[in-house]
C-alpha cells in the first residue's frame, strides 16, 4: 500500500475510532490523522503477533480496516490515558 493510501487510511480510522469512543479530545485533523496511522500499524503489528498474518497490505480488505480501526482505538485510549482526557465533559 501506497504513502498516500496509508495516510487516507489512517485518517478514516482515527476518525472511525473518535466516533465509536467520542469524547472531549484536543486536536484537529492531524492529531486523528496520526492517531488513525499509528493505530493501523498498531493493529498490524498485535494482528500479526496474534494471527501471524500481515492484514495492511490491501487497502479494500477487511482486515485492513479492522486492524487499522482497533489499532486506533487502543492508541485513542492510550492518548486519554496519558493526557487525561477520559471522557466528555459538559
Amino acid at each position: 500500500m501506497g504513502i498516500i493510501a496509508f495516510l487516507i487510511l489512517g485518517l478514516l480510522a482515527g476518525a472511525i475510532a473518535k466516533a465509536i469512543l467520542p469524547g472531549d479530545d484536543p486536536g484537529g485533523i492531524l492529531v486523528t490523522m496520526v492517531i488513525g496511522a499509528v493505530g493501523a500499524l498498531l493493529g498490524g503489528f498485535l494482528a500479526g503477533l496474534l494471527f501471524d498474518v500481515n492484514p495492511v497490505d490491501e487497502f479494500f480488505s477487511i482486515s485492513t480496516w479492522l486492524a487499522a480501526i482497533i489499532g486506533s482505538i487502543i492508541l485513542l485510549l492510550i492518548y486519554r490515558a496519558v493526557t487525561g482526557n477520559r471522557g466528555a465533559r459538559r
